[in-house]
């Protein structure tokens, strides 16, 4: 009787293999992070230039990645004042206009904000969205 080959995988060709999924599992989540933000093509608040003078930021709006830290403020009609925490430990205070009541805003949910600076330097917010994690 002929003895018949065997072949199994090389643990060479495994490992090669699982780095590979890997990959590619972690360019497509990369890929999909970058568009599933709506708000992608907007320039980001510039927080030191707005700390130190907001006055030549007004009229523009930006994009604003924080997560709530409390409600300040609310009267009902005319909106709610959050304190929002950076990356860099700044606080910010951010109007929300009665528009987002629908909006379930909770402490410690990190939030994109389309902003405004309105003519008094408050960031007024244009849109709000719940960051995917």
């Amino acid at each position: 009787m002929p003895r018949r080959a065997s072949s199994s995988a090389s643990p060479l060709w495994i490992g090669i293999a699982v780095v590979g999924f890997a990959a590619v599992l972690g360019a497509g989540h990369f890929f999909q992070r970058g568009v599933a933000d709506p708000f992608r093509t907007m320039t980001p608040l510039p927080v030191q230039d707005y700390l130190e003078n907001s006055n030549s930021l007004r009229g523009n709006s930006y994009k604003l990645d924080g997560t709530i830290g409390s409600q300040i403020h609310a009267v009902d009609g005319v909106g709610r004042l959050y304190s929002v925490g950076l990356p860099g430990g700044e606080m910010l205070a951010v109007f929300v206009p009665p528009d987002f009541n629908q909006i379930n805003i909770e402490r410690g949910q990190r939030y994109v904000f389309k902003l405004e600076v309105n003519p008094k330097g408050l960031l007024l917010a244009r849109d709000v969205k719940k960051e995917a994690l």
